[in-house]
């Protein structure tokens, strides 16, 4: 088996923020597709974002297990939040003990901790796309999305 790039879309939200929140990922290969969606009765929209993301990546990962080589992962999200988190704020953020700028402990970190590992083993590029702007893909998460936060206030 060849080992084909993954194409990874996720979203987060919460309906208040912090309020019911879901998350969710389509993890594309080739005529492979995937959707996962989950939530969570009390959290945040950022908290959201990254779930969203470190289990797409997860499944990635298993996807590609048994073909010895990581994957090339394109990820796309329409948070800046995780975008910037990962690809230049956490470096700063590990240098200074998890600190913010402004010396504030980092919130969210377990995630990040979480994101930063599965990033340094699929080596990812990371992608952001406007929310609500047509993308195919990144509509269908923002509807699972909308499904999982429904779905823990029914």
């Amino acid at each position: 088996m060849t080992n084909e790039s993954i194409v990874l879309f996720s979203d987060g939200g919460c309906s208040g923020n912090p309020g019911p929140g879901g998350w969710a990922y389509v993890l594309v290969r080739g005529a492979e597709k995937r959707s996962v969606n989950g939530g969570e009765v009390m959290t945040t929209n950022n908290r959201m974002e990254l779930r969203a993301v470190i289990s797409g990546l997860e499944a990635a990962k298993e996807m590609s297990a048994a073909e010895g080589s990581p994957p090339d992962v394109a990820v796309y999200t329409d948070s800046q939040y995780v975008k910037n988190g990962i690809t230049a704020w956490i470096t700063t953020w590990k240098r200074n003990g998890w600190r913010t700028a402004s010396k504030e402990p980092v919130k969210n970190r377990e995630l990040w901790t979480e994101l930063d590992a599965l990033a340094s083993a699929l080596k990812p590029s990371w992608h952001w796309v406007k929310g609500h702007a047509g993308n195919e893909l990144n509509e269908e998460c923002d509807r699972l999305t909308q499904e999982a936060i429904a779905s823990l206030r029914a």
